[in-house]
């Protein structure tokens, strides 16, 4: 069943940073969802199987959006007969012609997500994660040609005929009419690396080390220069230096120079684009190497959303309390997000007794308020230092909690599986991104994870909507290594590491509600002082999640 239009709220808190500052904070929060609280990156699909994966999913499991891969033209990269997941990293031009789909394809995802109350956020790719402080894998740049034109070439520039559809760009104009709550991933603090040049995606030219990228256009005017980076090597190698991350390369991503009021007007246009195609708002890859005052002059470039409001925005600052570089820096322009947290939540998968303070204000961990949270992304599930899908249950019992406890804003990531760290989507022999099969019991197949799927994380969206206003956990009780808590008399929750049969306070009034985790295979009777005896449905599947809606 489609939702309905969403309520717009804005969010304006004041916070005092670690280091004394103190910060009203810009309109850039609101995720646009009318209370829903988790979206979902549904990494490396095509547009078409996003679209239909709203609808026959992310809509009536009530997710608030989801996050899509870089929109945007981008290298296209062979090796290992394979396609590497991070060529969608190196941007050759703004044309929305990528290995997800075109244009149209897009448009009609975004239409489609919309009509059942799903946003989209693209990701804005402002600089790859990398191997920093030894937390992030290093995103390989092998030297060599860009090359694998897929589609005829067609040029224009930003003056001349910046909205011209191919034929690649109808499909993506096509995903996105079909989506509503709609965040991208989008690339603004580089360009493709060093050693590449050839033709993108959508078939334009470039030469990274000419800074040639006709397709934006950009030329060298448009990047820093060596004298602006302290590095001896122009890459990024001092993190306690401030210019050394902003202004040099990241590894040997060209640095676009985002002081100049052209770059912005150009990366702003981009942006506005996507906006008027139905985009709610965007995750700012490695926002830490941009200076904030950029960022801050493309965000006020943007236009208003169609429906009112400002787009919500995602930074990417990896933090760890290090460097000159802090995440409290970049709060004003949207939520930040929290790595730490996916330290904290992995240590508490196995100890229950961790999980009551995952959040550590004495690690300097963002406020609730601030955090952008998840157990793993694209990138640290690649690095070995998180729990991610082929963690199991353990990571089942890290989500759950997360979509359960009070911190933060939510994500959760749906996957390929891959051994190959940089093993790009399921392909075909012409390279072209498998389909996304369902199998009978709800599960993906064609390489396809899904954790979203999975009844313990899918079915926990709806519980972190419910509870969302009743920032209290209470009844926290760890006993029997079964854990469980309420949020007020709005929800409750209880997980193990293998199945249960306890009697537990929920916090309730009396009655019988639903189990979400079973799809109401099991009821839950609570008494009339709040005790129920909890048991899950599926000893496989150790969680009960009610919310206040009874039977």
């Amino acid at each position: 069943m489609a939702s309905s239009v969403i309520t717009l709220i804005f969010f304006s808190f004041l916070y005092v940073g670690s280091s004394g500052h103190r910060v009203q904070y810009a309109p850039y929060h609101d995720p646009h969802c009318g209370g829903k609280q988790v979206i979902v990156h549904l990494f490396g699909g095509t547009w078409p199987d996003i679209a239909a994966e709203c609808e026959r999913y992310l809509g009536p499991k009530g997710f608030c959006g989801l996050q899509v891969s870089p929109p945007n033209e981008h290298c296209v990269i062979t090796q290992n007969n394979d396609r590497p997941w991070w060529q969608r990293y190196q941007p050759v031009s703004y044309k929305l012609v990528s290995r997800s789909g075109n244009e149209a394809q897009f448009r009609d995802m975004v239409t489609r997500c919309k009509k059942v109350g799903v946003r989209l956020a693209s990701g804005k790719c402002t600089g790859c994660e990398v191997q920093r402080h030894g937390h992030l894998p290093v995103r390989r740049l092998a030297s060599g040609k860009c090359t694998g034109c897929e589609v005829q070439r067609h040029g224009h520039s930003l003056q001349e005929g910046w909205r011209q559809v191919s034929v690649q760009d109808v499909r993506f104009r096509d995903m996105v009419t079909r989506c509503k709550k709609r965040h991208a991933d989008i690339v603004l603090n580089h360009m493709a690396g060093t050693g590449r040049s050839g033709t993108g995606s959508a078939g334009s030219s470039f030469n990274s080390d000419k800074r040639d990228f006709p397709g934006v256009p950009f030329t060298v005017q448009d990047f820093h220069t060596r004298a602006e980076c302290p590095s001896g090597s122009g890459n990024v190698d001092d993190y306690n230096d401030p210019k050394n991350v902003r202004n040099c390369n990241l590894v040997g991503l060209v640095d676009i120079n985002g002081s100049h009021d052209r770059v912005r007007k150009i990366q702003a246009a981009y942006l506005n684009h996507l906006i008027d195609i139905g985009v709610a708002g965007f995750r700012s890859d490695a926002s830490k190497h941009m200076w904030p005052a950029d960022i801050a002059a493309i965000q006020n470039l943007t236009k208003n959303l169609p429906e009112g409001g400002r787009p919500v925005f995602f930074h990417e600052v990896v933090d760890y309390n290090t460097g000159a570089v802090r995440d409290y820096q970049y709060f004003t322009e949207g939520w930040v997000t929290e790595f730490r947290y996916s330290t904290k939540v992995r240590d508490g998968a196995d100890d229950f007794g961790n999980l009551r303070s995952v959040y550590d204000k004495g690690w300097g961990m963002s406020p609730p308020d601030q955090a952008f949270v998840y157990v793993d992304n694209h990138d640290s599930q690649r690095a070995g230092s998180v729990l991610t899908y082929k963690d199991g249950a353990r990571y089942k019992r890290a989500q759950a909690f997360t979509l359960a406890y009070n911190y933060g804003f939510t994500r959760v990531m749906s996957s390929y599986y891959f051994t190959d760290r940089d093993a790009g989507p399921p392909h075909n022999a012409d390279f072209s991104t498998k389909n996304v099969t369902i199998n009978p019991d709800g599960t993906c197949g064609n390489g396809w994870v899904c954790e979203h799927r999975w009844k313990p994380i899918g079915n926990m969206a709806r519980f972190r909507t419910a509870v969302a206003d009743v920032p209290q956990v209470s009844n926290w009780n760890t006993a029997d290594n079964i854990l469980s808590f309420n949020r007020g008399n709005r929800g409750f929750f209880a997980m193990g590491k293998s199945g249960f049969n306890v009697s537990r306070q929920t916090g309730m009034a009396p009655g019988q509600y639903c189990d979400l985790i079973s799809d109401c295979k099991v009821k839950v009777n609570v008494d009339g002082s709040g005790n129920a005896n909890i048991s899950p449905a599926d000893q496989n599947d150790p969680f009960v999640a009610i919310i206040a809606q009874k039977v």
